[in-house]
């Protein structure tokens, strides 16, 4: 079981009293320290010896854009979870009033999109490459979209979930089936 405690200024674990061992970055990008008398075991997925983990909040990156409000400059900062948000600068939250104050402009990301030169199969408009916030790529028809409204797709629903590690080539020859000799064996 994973314990979070509130870590002393001392560079000490606030649960058994060993020393705080290097800071480490998660697969993810996250950056934790962990105490020295504990480890991770990634067999059993379990750790072994003191459990406390103390995770390093990621610093908001000042942007060259301007918030279209305000005129201020964006950061773009993760949350606790993971996820990406452009935001204004003068943008904050009043933990005694429970409220935020300054301006309330905030852009989620969701991922990058690249045009490929490929027709799509379904319906032969152009198809592009996804790529998700944790990195998962797919080539998606450029008609393909989402009605939040009603919950439905939009457009073509043409989808191919691109497998980790495939390199994706301009041309698609990846995707191709090998020759017919090469079956002959």
């Amino acid at each position: 079981m994973l314990f979070l405690y509130i870590m002393s200024e001392d560079n000490k674990c606030p649960k058994c009293g060993a020393d705080l061992s290097a800071i480490i970055e998660t697969p993810q990008g996250r950056k934790l320290q962990r105490c020295s008398k504990g480890s991770w075991n990634a067999e059993t997925r379990k750790t072994e010896g003191c459990a406390y983990v103390k995770w390093i909040p990621i610093e908001p990156q000042l942007l060259d854009e301007k918030c279209p409000k305000c005129q201020a400059p964006l950061i773009l900062q993760v949350t606790r979870f993971g996820k990406k948000m452009k935001k204004c600068s003068t943008g904050s939250w009043d933990p005694t009033e429970k409220k935020a104050i300054g301006c309330d402009y905030v852009e989620w990301i969701n991922g990058t999109t690249e045009k490929l030169n490929e027709t799509c199969p379904e319906c032969g408009k152009a198809l592009v490459l996804f790529t998700t916030n944790n990195g998962k790529k797919l080539k998606k028809c450029s008609t393909a979209g989402w009605d939040r409204a009603t919950r439905t797709p939009t457009g073509c629903t043409y989808v191919e979930w691109l497998k980790a590690g495939v390199k994706l080539q301009p041309n698609g020859e990846e995707f191709l089936p090998p020759p017919p000799d090469e079956f002959k064996g």
